[in-house]
């Protein structure tokens, strides 16, 4: 990979630059547009220090042109930190260029860092190419436990 693209923890500083393609990430996800709350989401995340955001510039052009969103969990079995790739986002134009690639080493380098158990994903069914991009890296489907969700609604 070239110095055309620097991966980097963002901050606060980076919210109105970030916000657009995290609105772009949850339209993928069949999300209605919403810049105004993605912007006040990920406002929160950054005020309270609830999640860790890894960004890639394109450095020629001096844009963001992907994200991936972490936010640590903790294990009472194993007594340890563990964290959740909940986000990872490329822009259409900067696909399989390995951007995805890339974000995914910097978690892997936060996650070792924090001496974090591992890092835990979850990914749309029809997502195959990042599901390859995942199993290529190491993760491995949960062959031992069923999920499930409780909506919180009244």
């Amino acid at each position: 990979m070239s110095a055309k693209y620097v991966a980097y923890q963002s901050t606060i500083a980076d919210l109105d630059e970030l916000s657009p393609i995290f609105n772009e990430y949850r339209i993928f996800y069949g999300q209605q547009s919403n810049v105004e709350g993605a912007y006040d989401f990920l406002f929160e995340r950054f005020e309270h220090q609830e999640s860790i955001i890894f960004a890639i510039r394109d450095t020629e052009k001096n844009m963001i042109c992907g994200f991936a969103q972490l936010y640590p969990v903790f294990s009472s079995i194993s007594l340890k930190r563990s964290l959740l790739l909940n986000d990872l986002y490329v822009l259409e134009d900067y696909r399989k260029q390995g951007l995805g690639q890339l974000l995914l080493d910097e978690a892997r380098k936060y996650a070792n860092l924090i001496k974090a158990k591992g890092i835990e994903l979850s990914t749309g069914i029809n997502n195959v190419q990042a599901q390859r991009l995942y199993e290529r890296n190491g993760y491995a489907k949960d062959q031992e436990f069923y999920h499930y969700f409780l909506s919180a609604k009244d």
